[in-house]
């Protein structure tokens, strides 16, 4: 755990506004307060930022893998985190490790290994987001169909059980296979529960987020979409105010016209958050990688199977966010939330992350004018100095 210590010489973001001429004060693993230069508390050592900006660290509720690691084909502690860790230099500070469809066994040992990384509180890691199994095979996108099935007892058991023991539980589900009660018993238990690669209507997917459904997975993607007389799930997303819905800001998953629009006709207090669905080629210069048996190619910003279906995608926070701020046109500070306060919010995490406050994590990022990160806090311990950082 860190000493106290002052981080001075740069903007701070506290996930709601600026401080200019200020100091971000923290005592262990936590943010003390933000305070004038001028009244920084006597004793407390000082550390020059060099300019830019501190804002809180980004969480992600969508990482499949990253540093060369899937964790579906290595569902460990290890290789959560090698996770973690690959993700930290882009601003990721907190992370849902995300297991894509997968057998019985693969999913009971990644649900195990989560349990041990929470127990050990592995920086950077916040919980798990199970993608399926229980998708339509419709909209199944990367996902091998013949792993798809629907939700039983004992898979129910099995989650609410998880939920016990991990600080947040995703999973990803179809209405077409899950009941509504299902919906309600995880929602009841603590799991998030999110509505995805699913062809659903409108009214079925309002029906699921009157029982507790309460995200949908990467907007506009693997689902029903918008028509003229049926909004479909993409529709129920934006017009839903309970749901908060991922988004990949890559600029080949979604138009960034598109993301324009649903930003401006989202209904609150649900929020569209920033997602990466990122896979694991972040953070190295692999071409290739396999997943369930099939090989992904990395080529032109994209990720596909051969047929050119998307498979994730080849994508970091801090990259997103310059996105949302320079492509789609949005505000700093809103593209921040995105990044940050908003999946906090999603997963019942913003008393601790996503803003900076008296008691929330010492999860920081420190960000150049250019938006490059300069240094990364986890918890109060720095793990990312600029001088190493990716390009």
């Amino acid at each position: 755990m860190s000493d106290r210590f002052a981080l001075t010489g740069a903007r701070i973001f506290d996930g709601d506004d600026w401080h200019d001429n200020a100091a971000l004060v923290v005592h262990g693993d936590v943010v003390e307060g933000i305070h004038p230069v001028g009244a920084i508390p006597s004793g407390v050592a000082r550390i020059d930022a060099g300019g830019g900006m501190l804002v809180p660290g980004f969480v992600d509720l969508q990482v499949n893998g990253g540093g060369g690691v899937m964790l579906n084909d290595h569902p460990d502690v290890a290789s959560l985190a090698t996770i973690c860790r690959a993700h930290a230099p882009f601003g990721t500070t907190a992370l849902l490790a995300t297991l894509i469809t997968d057998t019985r066994g693969i999913t009971t040992a990644a649900i195990a290994a989560g349990t041990e990384a929470a127990r050990q509180k592995l920086p950077g890691f916040l919980g798990l987001h199970l993608e399926g199994p229980h998708l339509s095979v419709a909209r199944k996108g990367a996902h091998d169909p013949a792993l798809i099935r629907p939700m039983t007892d004992a898979d129910e058991a099995a989650l609410v059980a998880a939920r016990k023991n991990l600080p947040v539980l995703l999973t990803t589900i179809a209405p077409e296979s899950v009941e509504p009660a299902r919906v309600a018993a995880l929602a009841k238990a603590g799991v998030i529960v999110s509505l995805g690669h699913s062809d659903t209507g409108y009214a079925t997917a309002r029906a699921f987020a009157d029982v507790g459904a309460s995200v949908v997975t990467h907007l506009f993607n693997a689902m029903s979409q918008i028509g003229n007389r049926e909004p479909g799930l993409a529709g129920a997303a934006i017009d839903i105010g309970s749901l908060s819905a991922g988004i990949i800001a890559d600029g080949i998953h979604v138009d960034p016209a598109t993301m324009a629009i649903a930003l401006r006709a989202k209904q609150g207090p649900g929020r569209i958050v920033l997602v990466t669905d990122a896979m694991a080629t972040i953070g190295t210069d692999m071409t290739s990688f396999t997943l369930n048996g099939r090989t992904i190619y990395r080529k032109d910003g994209s990720l596909r199977l051969a047929d050119g279906t998307l498979a994730g995608a080849d994508l970091d926070m801090i990259s997103a966010v310059r996105y949302m701020h320079r492509i789609v046109g949005l505000d700093l500070s809103e593209a921040l939330r995105m990044a940050s306060f908003y999946p906090a919010q999603a997963v019942g995490q913003a008393h601790r992350l996503g803003r900076f406050a008296s008691g929330t994590a010492a999860d920081i990022v420190a960000l150049s004018d250019n938006l490059d990160v300069n240094g990364v806090w986890i918890g109060g311990d720095k793990v990312f100095a600029g001088a190493d950082s990716p390009r």
